[in-house]
């Protein structure tokens, strides 16, 4: 395995036009493909669509996704890996979900992620969410094969279910991905605490890029894409507007941060 990876997290401020966010990540992997072996984009990289009825109307089939198309050829041009936080897709049976894809250097999928955990709740300012309404979840965890070893592919929401992690790190996870669009309300009380406990309890490397700003229908997210160590520093952070943070991973820290404190070996089953 290789011990060192450059990595970028894209952070967006997407749109509900599909084409017009398309040429703006474009553009954006290009820009991270200059100092990135791995670029990582955020949950709905496709479009931030809060209208229930728009968003069934636009959902786009896998086999003719034009976001999903347009990334896997920037992708192979670029020759770099590309970790699509997530699109809207259109399963065959008619059914919406929120799914994610690891692409390779050469534009092929090399591993996909449907959405386990949906984001049903009611916050205190007033917001409600409804995710179960809009998208099927899924029900398998998914560690992709990458050069610099497992990573574990999860997304925004799941963030808050410790066990999905810990299911990833026990089958080989060095690094865990968290694309999101995390809500500004919830992103400033949990999001960089959540993250980092994520880092430390698994000894893993945490890949968190974000939706940032205020979208369609006055939704607003919260930015502060992360890059944390398996000590739980904190190596780059994305601040509120878009933009792209890079770090250069150094991967035996992860078996560094599980010597000392070898966690991952002391599970127990409880009954």
């Amino acid at each position: 395995m290789t011990e060192t990876l450059d990595v970028a997290c894209v952070q967006l401020s997407n749109r509900r036009d599909t084409a017009d966010n398309i040429d703006a990540v474009v553009a954006a992997i290009r820009a991270a493909a200059v100092a990135a072996d791995l670029i990582a984009l955020p949950e709905n990289a496709d479009r931030m669509e809060p209208d229930l009825e728009r968003l069934r109307a636009g959902a786009e089939d896998e086999a003719t996704h034009r976001a999903l198309a347009a990334y896997r050829a920037t992708a192979a041009e670029v020759g770099r890996w590309l970790l699509i936080g997530s699109l809207g897709v259109r399963r065959d049976d008619g059914a919406h979900v929120n799914r994610g894809y690891l692409i390779g250097p050469d534009g092929a999928a090399r591993a996909i992620y449907d959405k386990i955990h949906m984001f049903d709740v009611d916050l205190p300012n007033g917001e409600t969410y409804r995710e179960s309404d809009r998208c099927a979840p899924g029900d398998r965890a998914v560690l992709a094969d990458t050069p610099w070893g497992g990573l574990g592919m999860t997304i925004c929401y799941d963030l808050r279910f410790p066990h999905l992690y810990r299911t990833l790190a026990q089958r080989g996870a060095r690094l865990l991905a968290v694309p999101a669009a995390f809500t500004r309300r919830t992103g400033e009380a949990h999001w960089h605490v959540l993250l980092r406990a994520r880092a430390i309890e698994n000894g893993c490397f945490v890949i968190a890029p974000g939706q940032c700003g205020t979208h369609a229908e006055n939704r607003r997210t919260y930015g502060h894409s992360l890059i944390v160590d398996p000590w739980g520093e904190v190596l780059a952070d994305g601040g509120p507007g878009p933009g792209i943070i890079t770090a250069r991973l150094d991967l035996s820290r992860v078996e560094d941060a599980r010597r000392m404190i070898p966690s991952l070996r002391h599970d127990r089953p409880i009954g």
